[in-house]
């Protein structure tokens, strides 16, 4: 039995990081959802704009790594090296 995979097609690659962004997206924003409630009750006398801030904060941070994700480009320290540069210096 040989072990050769399928290549992974990239419509299926785009799809798989779609889906990981919507998982987070509903995660991290019930996470600051339910610290805005918490913090609504406690500290707040149940003020409203606690459960708002935290679920941005939540959907915030879930785009944030969702653009990470789909441009990887955008995380700091990241340089892109053209093909034509890794030719010149003989390392392909």
């Amino acid at each position: 039995m040989s072990s050769t995979s399928k290549p992974t097609s990239s419509e299926n690659i785009v799809a798989q990081k779609f889906d990981r962004c919507l998982a987070d997206l509903i995660v991290k924003s019930g996470v600051g959802f339910s610290a805005g409630v918490i913090a609504s009750v406690i500290l707040f006398r149940r003020r409203a704009w606690p459960v708002a801030l935290g679920t941005g904060f939540g959907a915030g941070m879930a785009y944030a790594d969702c653009d990470r994700s789909f441009n990887p480009a955008r995380i700091p320290g990241t340089r892109i090296v053209p093909a034509s540069e890794l030719k010149k210096d003989g390392s392909s």
